[in-house]
């Protein structure tokens, strides 16, 4: 979203239950990845089920700039020829990633070890946001940077055309650093490999093994992982079909939790065992969740989640180690613990500092402004349930997921909850509004 666009404030309103059938956006993550290897490997690669927001097509334009060619049916098929690894053109132009964090770190790792120089901006959020995380171990390669200070974008990448394989060992687990690397060591000759502390997101690595990248994957003994692949690469376009987004589904999930009777289906669902701490956490604390039709599409498990409220929802403790795999789905989780009996803390989220916002401190303000109870320990967030007062304004600091949870917060609220910008929203949900309405949420302009 353009940080000259005018704000449009929404709010959401008491509700009854929730129901629908129902398939929401096209997961975020791989539909970001199934362009940028589109464009890396020899051939044609169709892609279906991709998710059209901002950040994706912000990904498609980037990927076109750097020579691939990326085009759209008027069914929503997308197709990508790529130029292969290695032979990607400096672009004629600044790259604008709009709000895609996810997509300029990858970005930045794919052209590190390409002897071109690109240059990257983005919206007023994404421009806060810190690049070293990702500069730091691209500039082992020998790639060079130039951010403004405390490494924020906008960002010029140097690439190298004698890059060096590298071993690196994460500080934090991170799906975004340990892809950047991993992508950086497609066109480096010899091995790179990655030593995360924690499992992340491995979306990469299924996604590299689809397209005939020979990706090895040890566990340690301490629980982490070792990621290594060998270059240079060559990459053999793979058709793709897009799950959708269980950072997405998340939103109607909690929705159909809070409100006894209702039941809703959600179709589709990338069920990949490290983006589904949500669902877990969810179930142990009561949630009637119940997976069906499980199946496998290009390296990925699939499946559907049907929903009801029938039961109340119980305070836990949710423990650290889950962080990585519901790392976006903090916010609306402190939506389904305003909402539980008890008190339910989640535990190290330090991570949630530095994504679109200080996600922390946000949802710790929205939580204020509309009187549900809470605290921060360090760097857990423990919030006691009950009825919610509503009646708060929100401010969103551009980032979709704080617009979206606290629309869902307040369909159960005394009062109405409102967010100071709902325009972020399209960076991943375009249709969240429409469809959360025809299952019966309550959204009104707020003046």
């Amino acid at each position: 979203m353009s940080s000259s666009q005018t704000k449009r404030p929404l709010s959401s309103a008491k509700t009854g239950p929730i129901s629908g059938d129902i398939r929401v956006p096209g997961d975020k993550s791989i539909s970001h990845r199934s362009l940028m290897f589109g464009g890396l490997a020899i051939g044609t690669t169709k892609v279906t089920g991709l998710l059209e927001g901002e950040d994706v097509l912000a990904t498609a334009d980037a990927m076109r700039k750097l020579g691939a060619t990326v085009t759209r049916d008027d069914d929503g098929t997308w197709h990508v020829t790529g130029v292969g690894v290695g032979a990607l053109r400096e672009p004629d132009s600044v790259i604008d990633m709009g709000n895609a964090g996810t997509g300029i770190r990858l970005m930045a790792g794919i052209v590190a070890t390409h002897p071109i120089t690109t240059f990257f901006t983005g919206d007023a959020s994404l421009c806060k946001r810190p690049m070293g995380r990702v500069a730091d171990p691209l500039a082992e390669f020998g790639a060079k940077f130039i951010t403004r200070d405390r490494g924020r974008p906008p960002m010029a990448v140097i690439g190298t055309d004698e890059a060096k394989p590298i071993t690196y060992t994460l500080p934090m687990a991170s799906a975004q650093v340990k892809s950047a690397v991993m992508l950086a060591g497609l066109n480096t000759a010899g091995t790179t490999t990655v030593i995360e502390p924690k499992p992340s997101r491995d979306h990469t690595e299924r996604m590299l093994r689809h397209f005939g990248v020979d990706v090895d994957v040890k566990v340690n003994d301490d629980g982490g992982r070792t990621v290594s692949l060998t270059g240079p690469a060559e990459m053999k376009a793979a058709d793709i079909v897009v799950p959708t987004d269980p950072s997405s589904a998340a939103f109607p999930l909690v929705a159909a939790l809070i409100h006894r009777d209702s039941n809703v289906t959600i179709r589709d669902v990338c069920l990949n065992p490290l983006r589904t701490g949500l669902i877990t956490t969810l179930i142990e604390m009561g949630g009637d969740i119940t997976i069906t039709n499980e199946r496998e599409e290009a390296g990925e498990t699939i499946g559907d989640l049907v929903v009801t409220g029938k039961n109340r929802l119980q305070g836990i403790v949710v423990p650290a180690d889950r962080a990585p795999s519901m790392i976006d789905e903090y916010p609306v989780l402190a939506v389904a613990a305003a909402y539980a009996e008890g008190e339910t803390r989640m535990c190290d989220l330090e991570e949630l500092r530095v994504k679109e916002s200080d996600r922390l401190a946000a949802v710790a303000a929205g939580l204020e402004a509309n009187g549900v109870i809470h605290r921060i320990e360090g760097d857990d967030l423990i919030v006691t349930g009950g009825a919610v007062p509503g009646g708060g304004m929100v401010e969103t600091h551009l980032d979709h997921r704080i617009a979206m949870s606290f629309l869902v917060l307040g369909l159960g609220a005394e009062k109405p909850v409102a967010v100071d910008d709902a325009n972020p929203i399209a960076t991943s949900f375009p249709s969240f509004e429409k469809l959360m309405g025809d299952m019966g949420a309550k959204f009104a302009l707020h003046s």
